[in-house]
């Protein structure tokens, strides 16, 4: 075949790039796929219920409540009724503090509507969340009580274990954004007091809700093992006279990590410690570590990676963008950060010493990162990493009911001789707590 003049070689590629065009096109008025809900989840808890709706696309929603009998109305455009939402009904428990009721129907064409009956006056967000590690798209509601828990109460209500029982309400400023912790002389059981006043300390299980943390190889998920054994160590520092345990979370949901530093300053705190299970990308490494908060870079390339993954958590458990609070943007706050990460140095050496004692430590020494749970200017503060759940066999060891009865000894003995050589002072009035 002759070879083509340069005009009909033009022409002949401008109709061959036409019609690959057309065939990469589609076709005129085919209507685009719509979003589907893949999967939903619901997350309860005294202080606040999450329902999550996962989707291949972002929904299109508006909302809105209703009264008599309390309901939040949630309609999304452009969904189908499928499987998925049929069972959001079989979602909530009975127990649940919050929701009484929820069904999805189809409402009109292309519309499904939510319908979410409460059990008292709620806050409702309603937000959406970009795709982020194994999470598409995600629709989330929120339900807040319009008179949360408070982490005060539950001190002031004292212990039913013999322990001098606190102040009246009347005697503490609930209401007031300063506020003064009580004090408390003696305590009426056997064994000598370490310190001569009632002592907060507030455990922080890591991970929760939406955000299940590092996953073992044999399925284990981070946040079970810190909720275990933050529970373990709750019942043993309130068995300590003259102490006493808060913890951030008791069951399995999510708290923002401006939320836990905020637990912990309401109630005004004396220690904070964030229980981990540690993971890296080779199955080998093991060790228990503990960290503190760093003024200026981390002290080893593994700590400023395990700062950013652990600070990543807002992402994957979700937080709605518009209520966050600046707290955790800000940088150090004062002068007195210096000092409390130097008290948290020695409190995360004694720990380190107790940990070594169950365990192999991954560090000999406590390290330092930009830990953003760890930004409280008032309260020593300390990440522990009890294990690496990434290394099978420890693990194995981390679901384990003595292990974790090891693990919460052993951190209790660091607390003792933490508060033995550096006993602590008089409460002093904190900075506001807004």
């Amino acid at each position: 075949m002759s070879e083509r003049a340069p005009s009909q070689r033009r022409q002949f590629l401008r109709y061959a790039g036409a019609s690959l065009i057309l065939s990469l096109t589609p076709l005129a008025g085919r209507a685009a796929a719509k979003p589907a809900v893949l999967a939903v989840r619901v997350w309860p808890a005294a202080d606040y219920t999450r329902v999550t709706l996962e989707s291949d696309a972002p929904l299109k929603f508006n909302h809105f409540t209703v009264e008599n009998p309390d309901r939040l109305v949630v309609d999304i455009e452009g969904v189908e009724l499928n499987g998925v939402l049929d069972s959001l009904a079989g979602k909530v428990s009975t127990d649940d503090p919050n929701i009484k009721l929820l069904r999805a129907g189809r409402f009109k064409p292309g519309v499904v509507r939510l319908v979410m009956e409460l059990k008292g006056k709620v806050n409702p967000q309603v937000f959406t969340l970009a795709p982020v590690g194994e999470y598409g798209h995600r629709l989330v509601l929120d339900v807040y009580p319009q008179t949360p828990p408070d982490p005060l109460m539950a001190l002031l209500e004292g212990r039913k274990d013999g322990v001098e029982p606190l102040p009246s309400e009347q005697d503490f400023p609930l209401d007031e954004k300063k506020i003064e912790a009580p004090e408390v002389q003696t305590a009426k059981k056997s064994g000598k007091p370490i310190v001569d006043r009632l002592v907060t300390i507030t455990l922080d299980p890591g991970h929760g809700g939406e955000d299940p943390g590092a996953v073992g190889k044999g399925g284990t998920y981070e946040k079970t093992v810190t909720l275990a054994v933050a529970k373990r160590l709750k019942q043993r520092i309130d068995a300590e006279p003259n102490m006493r345990a808060v913890l951030t979370r008791d069951s399995d949901f999510f708290v923002p990590l401006g939320v836990r530093v905020q637990k912990a300053r309401r109630v005004q705190a004396d220690l904070f410690l964030s229980i981990h299970a540690d993971a890296w990308i080779k199955p080998d490494a093991k060790g228990s570590s503990v960290f503190v908060l760093s003024e200026r870079g981390a002290s080893s390339t593994q700590a400023r990676l395990l700062a950013q993954h652990e600070n990543n958590a807002d992402l994957i458990g979700g937080v709605n963008i518009s209520t966050r609070d600046p707290f955790l943007a800000r940088t150090l706050l004062d002068l007195s950060m210096t000092a409390t990460i130097a008290d948290s140095l020695k409190l995360g050496g004694y720990l380190l010493g107790e940990l070594g004692a169950i365990n192999t430590l991954h560090r000999g020494h406590v390290e330092q990162a930009g830990f953003a749970v760890l930004k409280a200017p008032d309260i020593p503060s300390a990440l522990i990493e009890t294990a690496f759940i990434s290394n099978p066999e420890e693990e194995r060891r981390l679901k384990d009911d003595a292990y974790q009865e090891k693990l919460a000894d052993a951190i209790v003995r660091g607390i003792r001789q933490y508060f033995t050589k550096h006993p602590p002072g008089p409460k002093a009035k904190m900075a506001a707590l807004g």
